[in-house]
């Protein structure tokens, strides 16, 4: 896995032959005027998915109006096949593993840990994605990993929470990749979790990780243990803002969204006001016998402004279609050695209470068996209707829309979930750099061949030493669709290439991020286009190698897949490599 460094092989056009056909034989529709909503709605009756619907069974609204439904799709997680389907992005669901290091406790965070892992590993189903992430006073929210459907990564993440960096692994620009491991089959990522975390290396690698994190959490201090108020107070205006933002970041990501929220949660009173039933009241019998000097307002109301900006967090979350599963980890320290030195705060669970049920998730209490206690709500959640339609004169101006999706003839007691609403699209340079980096790992993720700009991608394995082989990777790009709209000096070009198997974890990747000079490059560019030339390393296996080219500066891009099986060698089979036809010096 690499990052590749300046410049590798960069050409004004090279033509080769072989599986790929040439840019001009590629009918790719443009997608950058045509904008196309797509709204994941599950319906539930009796706590169960309630299956067999088409698109006939439903009405949707964009705003007041009645819109037609273009397009639909059925995601049924337990169906019999549906384990291999590849599915729209928008149809699978999404899990945020969100580790709060602010208001836990250093022990509670390492064995959530744990209740984390058992959940991806046990509880979640081969297509959902899920991601990691943390959060801490002095930073905010860090995107660990991005969503991603590879369990090795997962499983690397966890271990380390991003404070423990992998040395062997180059750092991954999208985010999908945080270490290198050992080459399994593809396909088998679950199994080499399981093996590798039995071994006795990977032991002490765990015990290493878990001093590293003790000593970072140490530095970091727990927020909660402070007495004073009013710092305990900012702490968690600062929290609620950081998660307002997230909220509206999570807006962003295609498809239905769970925060797995991992945290002792904060003390509800500095924001609600006493919720201990005697304090309450010995504050009244205070008032009434005039010590008003002794009775503060936010003691007995809250603060307002406080309870205002938790609202309008958790308000961000509902637009985002994202729901908070909040697990109280508090008790997961009674695992670990100096427990009882540690006492509770009161109140956390119930700031956990209100952020789960504010967005229409959960408060979960037993953290040991985390995949077990959300298995209803993974159940009820495995049947998604996907329907999408084309809104009308839509401005990309980035405002929210309202949505409605009614079922026709719903018997009594259905239930209806949907996202409440849609932000129209926005200028690509109107957009924070990890909006970017979640839209484009998602394209990646997807595997669907999109995009406004021409491109052909040719792969093929060549053997060398040991069973790894050398696969190198072509790709032609359309120097005009490259070019459009680029205003300025510079055109700034991103490559991204990732080899996935059929379980979506990833083998290998490379990235390169190069300007280009449009005084100089700009006429070969038009008459030639623009020819990039890279390298994997695999194992034997099928994958799917998945080419993502950009124009930085307005977004346009091309999304092209290839398929590649790579022989085991050592079986001596024939294999048939498709022909590379360079072109003539000069030319480029």
């Amino acid at each position: 896995m690499r990052r590749l460094g300046p410049l590798p092989w960069i050409l004004a056009a090279t033509v080769w032959a072989g599986s790929a056909p040439p840019v001009s034989a590629q009918g790719f529709a443009a997608t950058t005027d045509v904008v196309v909503v797509e709204v994941p709605v599950q319906v539930v009756r009796d706590g169960e998915p309630v299956r067999g619907l088409s698109a006939a069974d439903f009405e949707a609204y964009d705003g007041r109006k009645r819109v037609e439904i273009t397009g639909f799709e059925v995601l049924d997680l337990y169906a019999p096949g549906q384990k291999k389907a590849r599915l729209p992005l928008a149809a699978r669901r999404h899990f945020l593993l969100l580790f709060d290091l602010a208001f836990s406790d250093a022990r509670s965070v390492v064995h959530a840990r744990e209740a984390a892992r058992d959940l991806v590993l046990q509880g979640l189903h081969p297509q959902d994605l899920a991601a990691v992430a943390t959060y801490s006073a002095s930073r905010g929210p860090q995107l660990v990993l991005g969503f991603t459907a590879d369990r090795r990564q997962i499983d690397a993440a966890l271990d380390t929470l991003g404070i423990v960096p992998d040395p062997d692994t180059p750092p991954d620009p999208l985010r999908l990749v945080v270490a290198q491991h050992e080459e399994v089959r593809p396909g088998d990522d679950r199994s080499a979790v399981a093996s590798r975390r039995t071994s006795e290396a990977a032991q002490e690698t765990e015990a290493l990780h878990n001093e590293a994190i003790f000593a970072e959490l140490g530095s970091l201090g727990k927020l909660g243990e402070r007495t004073n108020t009013a710092s305990q107070r900012n702490a968690v205006t600062a929290f609620t803002r950081s998660f307002a933002d997230l909220g509206k970041l999570m807006g962003s990501v295609l498809g239905r969204k769970y925060v797995v929220l991992l945290s002792e949660g904060f003390d509800s009173s500095l924001v609600a006001g006493s919720t201990d039933q005697k304090e309450r009241d010995e504050l009244a019998q205070d008032a009434l016998e005039g010590n008003t000097w002794e009775v503060s307002s936010e003691q007995v109301f809250g603060d307002t402004r406080s309870l205002n900006q938790i609202e309008g967090m958790l308000e961000s979350f509902r637009r985002a279609d994202c729901t908070i599963q909040a697990v109280d980890i508090g008790g997961l320290r009674a695992a670990g050695a100096g427990a009882a030195d540690t006492p509770g705060r009161a109140g956390g669970k119930d700031s956990l209470f209100q952020m789960a049920r504010g967005t229409g998730g959960d408060l979960i209490e037993n953290a040991n068996d985390l995949s077990g206690a959300m298995d209803r709500m993974l159940k009820r959640t495995g049947v998604t209707y996907v329907l999408s339609f084309q809104p009308e004169k839509l401005k990309r101006d980035g405002a929210w829309r309202k949505l409605r999706v009614e079922l026709k003839g719903a018997p009594r007691g259905t239930r209806v979930v949907h996202r409440p609403g849609y932000f129209a699209p926005k200028p690509y340079a109107e957009m924070t750099s990890l909006e970017k980096l979640l839209e484009t790992a998602g394209q990646i993720t997807s595997g669907e061949e999109r995009g406004s700009i021409d491109a052909a991608v040719l792969a093929a394995p060549f053997r060398v030493a040991g069973e790894t082989a050398y696969v190198p990777v072509l790709i032609e790009v359309d120097g005009p669709g490259l070019l459009a709209g680029t205003e300025g000096p510079t055109l700034p070009a991103e490559i991204y290439v990732y080899a996935l198997d059929e379980a979506g974890a990833i083998h290998d990747f490379l990235a390169q991020s190069f300007g280009l000079e449009t005084a100089k490059a700009g006429p070969a560019l038009q008459q030639s286009g623009l020819k990039f030339f890279g390298h994997l390393d695999l194992g034997p296996g099928s994958y799917s190698i998945r080419a993502l080219v950009r124009n930085g500066l307005t977004g346009a891009y091309s999304l092209r897949v290839v398929p590649v099986e790579v022989p085991a060698w050592g079986e001596g089979r024939p294999v048939l490599l498709p022909p590379f036809v360079p072109e003539p010096p000069g030319r480029w």
